[in-house]
Formats: structure tokens, sequence, C-alpha cells
């Protein structure tokens, strides 16, 4: 009984801390033609599986160096300004194969980033249980699947969606930023009363920022 109860923990930590990687799928992959952005979703979702795995056992480690989690949330905020700019043309077939490898890079990279938040919290709640952890971490898998395919359609249908995705990431960014146990404490100095608004500060910057940068582009 006790292990249905983690699991339910566990399925519903997944759908919380995996749609940050669901949309980081989507919108790397929403510019490729249909066969390859299958190809993109799962080798992304596959990859994310397997840092998780890595990072299962990495994590307590990788948060004891000082400023990783800052380095992460900085990375993370380059890859929510490089995804916002993106060239909404569709991809040439002369590039399709470059393109989709480009597409699995950039989906690994900020999975990397991101997974840390769901390992630890699947750790937890698993209390050291490696089979609980296991199902935990293949539960993400079709949750991340699923989720990106249909997150792509929207972005297709409401372009809007590709700044809120945006959004998002930066203050997912904002959120290891703070999390960070030497940064935060830098930060909570410098800004006591409004730190905690600095997620929500880095997204709008982000977005003002991208929409900026598009205007000078459709312009020249």
């Amino acid at each position: 009984m006790d292990s249905i109860v983690l699991l339910g923990e566990i399925l519903m930590i997944n759908l919380v801390l995996s749609g940050d990687n669901a949309m980081v799928i989507a919108m790397a992959s929403k510019n490729l033609p249909e066969k390859h952005r299958k190809l993109a979703v799962w080798w992304g979702a596959a990859g994310a599986v397997a840092l998780r795995c890595v990072l299962t056992f990495a994590a307590v480690l990788l948060l004891q160096i000082p400023y990783i989690q800052a380095g992460g949330g900085i990375l993370l905020l380059w890859i929510a300004f490089k995804l916002l700019l993106e060239e909404e043309d569709e991809v040439t077939v002369r590039d399709e194969g470059s393109s989709v490898w480009r597409s699995i890079r950039t989906i690994l990279l900020a999975d990397f980033v991101m997974s840390l938040d769901n390992v630890l919290a699947i750790a937890g709640v698993a209390k050291g249980d490696l089979a609980l952890i296991v199902i935990g971490i293949m539960l993400s898998i079709p949750i991340v699947v699923w989720g990106s395919g249909i997150i792509v359609s929207w972005l297709h249908r409401f372009p809007i969606l590709v700044y809120i995705g945006a959004f998002i990431l930066a203050h997912t960014a904002g959120d290891m930023l703070l999390q960070d146990a030497k940064f935060g404490l830098v930060i909570s100095f410098f800004l006591p009363s409004y730190h905690t608004f600095l997620p929500i500060a880095l997204g709008i910057i982000v977005i003002l920022t991208g929409a900026f940068r598009k205007r000078l582009v459709s312009a020249s």
C-alpha cells in the first residue's frame, strides 16, 4: 500500500516537473519536418531519461559544488533566449540532418540543466528505494513524449505560446539561481525584499529582448 502511495506521489511530481522538459523539446523541434520532428522528440526524450538515470546517482554530489545551480540557471536563460529567436522558416532539405541533431543537442543540454529538480524530488519521495526511483524515471518517458507532441501542435496554432514557453524556461532559470546555496545568498543580500521576484523579472526580460530582437531582424 505504501508503495502505491509513493508511486502516486512520484507520478504527480513527474506531471508537474516534466512540463519544462516537454516545453523545451517542443520549442526545439517545432520547425522541423514531421518525420524529423518525431526523431528529435524521441531522441530528446530518451536522452532526458538517460540523463536522469545518471543524475540520480550524481545529484547529491553535484549540488555540493558551489554555484552549480547558478551556472545551470544562466545556461537555461541562454537556451530560452535562443529558442525564442529561432527562425520561423521551415528547414530546407539540405539542412534537415544538421537541424535535427542541432535540435537534439539543444534538448539534451536543457534537459541536463532542468533534470536535477525532478531527480531530487523523486529520490526524496522514494526514500532511497532504487526500484521506485527507476519506475519514477520510466514514468517520465510517456509524459515528456506525449506532452511535447501536444505542445508542438499548440505552438503552430498559437505562436504566442512560444513567448510563454520562453517565459517558463527563464522563470525556471531564475528559480535555479535563487536555489543555489551560494548565489542565492548573494541575491537575497543585495535584494532582501525583492529577490523572490527575480524569476518573473528574468522571464519578462527574455520576452521583451526577444521581441525587440525579432522586430529588428524583420525590419532589416
